[in-house]
């Protein structure tokens, strides 16, 4: 599948590529972040950002993510101008205003999350995913205001919910009580959807953390994790820190979690297209 460029919603979103994978010059060849091996850049897209030696899933921007899991040129964003505020203004070794200006100018996106309507295989589908690139992915106001929203437009429109997770910053501590309320509101809203008997599918990537697992992160119908991503709570540093224990190998893995009955299934990213329009089948039944 080629990386398609969907230049018009690119300039309306402003949103910046994808750049994870480490160039090595102006040609075609990039090194893999985890290998080091040496990749072709048309064949690295056509594996959808995945290491062909090492089978790497090399961490992906919210547009990239969108355009390898709708249908082409199918989908419409929303709430795309919300922006966050410093509205506590922390300053900290870097204030919170330069850190929003530097992600901003990195992503091309006001906040970490992207979000709005498209298709999958033709059936239409509440989308949203959280960009890593953004302070990480954290959740704050902003995230989870879209997140709500979203939910609101799936119940509306009678629509299943499918919502990538790259949150690996969970809550995001400079907004404090405002970005830790988000994971109440987020659960309360997704009780709605419930209430209406929509599905939603919850996809945990590289990585899924803090007060996104601890809410709707976990929540979903069904719970999928790209392959060795890491999920959990409190990274196992500061937990092997906290209760001086040494911890099971592999904690916190995507594989760990689905050995412990956390996750419902492992699932490579060249796959998760079909994988899900086929839960969504048999959730809903085939897509009119």
């Amino acid at each position: 599948m080629a990386m398609f460029e969907w230049q018009g919603l690119k300039s309306k979103l402003g949103l910046r590529p994808q750049t994870e994978i480490r160039d090595i010059g102006s040609g075609p060849g990039a090194k893999c972040l985890k290998c080091g091996e040496v990749l072709m850049k048309v064949d690295f897209e056509a594996n959808l950002h995945v290491c062909p030696f090492c089978d790497h899933h090399h961490v992906l921007g919210a547009m990239e993510r969108m355009q390898f899991t709708l249908d082409y040129e199918s989908f419409t964003p929303q709430d795309s101008d919300l922006a966050a505020k410093h509205m506590l203004d922390f300053q900290g070794v870097e204030s919170y205003k330069v850190k929003l200006e530097n992600a901003r100018a990195k992503t091309g996106a006001l906040d970490a999350m992207l979000s709005g309507i498209g298709k999958l295989k033709g059936r239409e589908i509440a989308f949203g995913v959280t960009d890593a690139r953004f302070m990480a992915g954290s959740m704050g106001a902003v995230v989870g205001e879209m997140f709500v929203r979203l939910v609101d437009t799936a119940v509306r429109r009678g629509l299943a919910l499918i919502v990538f997770s790259g949150s690996g910053g969970g809550a995001r501590m400079y907004e404090g009580p405002f970005a830790l309320m988000q994971m109440a509101k987020t659960s309360a809203a997704l009780t709605r959807l419930d209430d209406v008997g929509l599905p939603f599918v919850s996809v945990c990537t590289q990585s899924t953390m803090g007060g996104a697992w601890a809410s709707w992160a976990s929540l979903g119908d069904v719970i999928i994790a790209e392959p060795r991503a890491q999920i959990g709570f409190t990274g196992p540093r500061v937990i092997k820190t906290t209760i001086k224990a040494e911890l099971p190998e592999g904690f916190q893995s995507a594989e760990f979690l689905l050995e412990h009955g956390q996750i419902d299934m492992i699932v490579h990213r060249t796959l998760m297209r079909d994988r899900i329009a086929d839960l969504l089948d048999k959730l809903m039944g085939p897509a009119a």
